[in-house]
């Protein structure tokens, strides 16, 4: 257990929801295992009270925290600076406290390619498809680029959208360059293509778990040896990720991103190694319990 005193640094989550989120339970395992005097806590922040929540930080020396839902792109105008990887994705999950003010980045970018890294892969051939055109998506699409995929496609249901998501990357030439953008139906010619295929969307994610946002005939299509990768960490494996693995598929899931994403935003915050082995340990250990 933590010891609390009047000296524990505060760390922390804001989001609406935010009593969901299993970093808490991540950091304070990690926390404990480095033996600093620090706890994380989640705070519901509702959307309004945004501005007010950062003044009350300040106020009482909050190191540092992340950012979820609905907070990411908002809390951008509220920040004395963003670095370029946050200003390139328009979102930041982590901020921490700096002489000139609030400092935000967003280490979901370290956070999706880490487990893509490890793997003996030459991207600069590499094909990737990404279902979805939402926030997760802008950070994947980051992710792809620093990689250095030579294609990344992206598909999505709503036309307007796709559309508004293509116009910004107009100001990175690098991404700009890489991006295409293809409608929902034309899904079923560009996974032959895919060497790397990844769901940003929310579909199959607990408790629709029967769900896939690509369904098994489709599945087909995917070349045997290409990797899926769905962001989604509850359940694992998601039924997208079956149809893939049945199809010869590597299959990756969400949690390791999870994982490499908040050990980023402690690095940043304790200025030293975060135990990674730890907290992903701390999460398989809660999400196996919660399928008992």
């Amino acid at each position: 257990m933590l010891a609390i005193t009047g000296k524990t640094m505060l760390l922390g989550i804001i989001g609406d929801p935010v009593e969901h989120s299993l970093s808490p339970l991540m950091q304070n395992a990690a926390i404990t295992n480095i033996g600093v005097d620090y706890i994380y806590l989640p705070f519901p922040v509702l959307a309004a009270n945004l501005e007010q929540a950062l003044a009350g930080f300040a106020a009482v020396d909050v190191v540092g925290f992340n950012a979820t839902i609905p907070h990411k792109q908002t809390i951008i105008s509220l920040l004395s600076e963003i670095t370029p990887t946050a200003q390139a994705i328009g979102a930041v999950n982590t901020v921490w406290r700096t002489k000139n003010g609030w400092k935000g980045t967003n280490t979901d970018v370290t956070g999706f390619i880490a487990p893509l890294q490890t793997m003996n892969r030459d991207w600069s051939n590499s094909i990737s498809v990404v279902l979805g055109n939402g926030g997760a998506a802008r950070a994947v699409v980051a992710g792809l680029a620093e990689l250095g995929c030579s294609e990344i496609n992206i598909v999505g249901r709503n036309k307007d959208k796709l559309a508004q998501f293509g116009q910004s990357w107009q100001n990175s030439n690098q991404i700009a360059s890489l991006l295409k953008i293809h409608y929902w139906e034309n899904l079923s010619g560009l996974l032959p293509t895919a060497d790397l295929l990844v769901n940003t969307t929310p579909i199959g994610m607990h408790p629709k778990v029967d769900a896939s946002p690509i369904n098994q005939e489709l599945m087909q299509k995917l070349k045997p040896n290409a990797i899926a990768y769905d962001l989604i960490y509850n359940p694992s494996p998601t039924k997208f990720l079956t149809l893939a693995q049945d199809r010869g598929a590597k299959a990756i899931d969400g949690l390791e991103m999870l994982v490499q994403q908040g050990a980023a935003a402690l690095e940043i915050w304790l200025q030293q190694s975060a135990p990674i082995d730890i907290m992903r340990r701390s999460l398989q250990e809660k999400l196996y319990d919660k399928h008992q």
